[in-house]
């Protein structure tokens, strides 16, 4: 399994298309979530994504501090297999590439609530309640890296 990791200005077309079909499919298709996935975020981001012979795997995109937190986020991670530590493997690459290019020392999420413990097991802590966003049930979580 490769890791790729590019800044939106460095994609290919063949790629942000592989990347947008991807989100696509999971984000509004399997999750019956009708929103806007692709947005102005995606061009300040980093790209990351684990592929082998059959395509992306994993997926993650990394924003800069002020994109949509005043804090590094991480954003639209998506493992195709579930249960078989592709989501883990590209959340510590994005965790890797914010603190690496981005010089995080607080990463903010959104997560889905069912995803809260992979999370967890990565150094996030809740902070917030529950809510819902775009019809599905999410919670902040943050990374303090700085307690490492």
């Amino acid at each position: 399994m490769e890791l790729i990791v590019k800044h939106f200005s460095e994609l290919s077309a063949d790629e942000l298309f592989e990347i947008y079909k991807l989100r696509c499919t999971v984000f509004v298709v399997e999750q019956t979530c009708i929103y806007q996935d692709v947005d102005d975020f995606d061009k300040a981001a980093y790209h990351l994504w684990l592929r082998d012979e059959d395509g992306i795997q994993a997926y993650a995109r990394v924003l800069p501090a002020g994109a949509t937190f005043p804090e590094v986020s991480l954003g639209r991670v998506i493992a195709v297999k579930r249960r078989c530590g592709l989501g883990t493997q590209i959340v510590r690459a994005a965790i890797k590439t914010a603190v690496d290019r981005l010089n995080a020392d607080v990463i903010t999420i959104e997560a889905q609530v069912y995803a809260k413990d992979l999370y967890g097991q990565l150094g996030f802590h809740e902070t917030s309640e529950e809510f819902i966003e775009d019809g599905i049930p999410h919670v902040q979580m943050q990374l303090d890296l700085t307690r490492r």
